[in-house]
């Protein structure tokens, strides 16, 4: 075959194809008109009726949340407010010694177990430890969860991080944060009118910049409740998660009872150390005098992808500070 010839037949194929794609787009296009949503702007989310917050937290595994704001959920959720833990991976790999389902099934009711104490609500998506990615799939999944909750808060890790599912689970939830309130984006689920309140959780990242705590709320009324809470995920805060071994196990009733002390103490070493750590900015937000007394806190900061609140106002939707 001639090279001009060829070159023809290319350009017939090419433009067969262009013409099939452009037909094909012209007929989803007209399918989109004719539809109801084409014709008609999807409904919005209905407000709750009991005026109460909703407040929604992802972690990447069954403990990540309710360590990092079981402290703040448990007082919200004590106010009335609705709070639900959410974990994108179901934590299958996160031990030394079981794997796969049982581990994942262990895992879950430890989850159950700790949030109810803690008076929220637990979701945990079947998505494999260690696997999640940032797809169009995972960040509708997170869309339609914020939505279904009516979130006027919503938590997460940043995305900087050593693991994979930590940062994939803040790359979704941030990918979520404008796409909730766009009415033809998962119209099956109504969205929300108002842009909810993002927040990171605390960590010790420092590059390519660090944490920078816009508020940090007193836990002390609720510290004894997280930290039996928390003391309910054994196979994480007992047994060493993924990095344990067989010396961690207890050897009998009472060694079990002395490894339970222990992973309860050092819980209240690890949340004071929180309060220590932001001690400066505990007393901007609550004043000297109460400032110095907070024993336990979590921080949180801002993120610039939602609803941008002043401190007096973010003030307001956090507990222990006041009307």
């Amino acid at each position: 075959m001639k090279r001009s010839h060829r070159r023809f037949v290319g350009l017939v194929v090419a433009s067969s194809v262009a013409f099939l794609l452009a037909a094909q787009w012209a007929a989803g296009a007209e399918e989109w008109k004719s539809s109801a949503w084409g014709k008609k702007k999807p409904p919005a989310a209905a407000p709750r009726p009991d005026g109460k917050l909703s407040i929604i937290a992802f972690g990447a595994h069954p403990d990540d949340s309710e360590l990092k704001a079981g402290g703040v959920g448990a007082l919200w959720a004590e106010q009335g407010n609705h709070v639900k833990l959410v974990s994108v991976t179901n934590g299958d790999v996160g031990h030394w010694a079981e794997a796969g389902g049982p581990l994942a099934q262990r895992r879950l009711a430890e989850a159950l177990k700790c949030d109810k104490m803690l008076g929220c609500a637990t979701t945990v998506l079947d998505i494999h430890d260690g696997e999640l990615m940032p797809t169009l799939e995972n960040r509708r999944t997170i869309v339609r969860l914020i939505r279904e909750w009516k979130a006027d808060i919503v938590l997460a890790p940043r995305t900087n991080d050593y693991h994979p599912d930590h940062r994939y689970t803040g790359v979704l939830v941030q990918d979520a944060a404008f796409m909730v309130t766009v009415p033809f984006f998962c119209p099956d689920e109504p969205y929300l009118a108002r842009n909810p309140v993002f927040l990171y959780y605390s960590d010790g990242f420092q590059r390519p910049n660090p944490f920078r705590p816009d508020i940090v709320v007193a836990i002390d009324g609720a510290i004894e409740k997280k930290v039996e809470a928390v003391a309910q995920l054994e196979s994480q805060m007992l047994e060493g998660c993924c990095g344990g071994d067989e010396s961690l196990l207890p050897k009998d009733a009472q060694d079990y009872e002395k490894r339970s002390l222990d992973v309860r103490n050092g819980l209240r070493r690890r949340f004071a150390g929180a309060a220590d750590q932001y001690r400066s900015k505990l007393i901007e937000l609550y004043g000297e005098e109460k400032g110095k007394k907070v024993k336990y806190a979590e921080a949180f900061e801002l993120c610039e992808y939602g609803n941008r609140p002043s401190i007096e106002q973010l003030k307001r939707l956090f507990p222990t500070f006041g009307k």
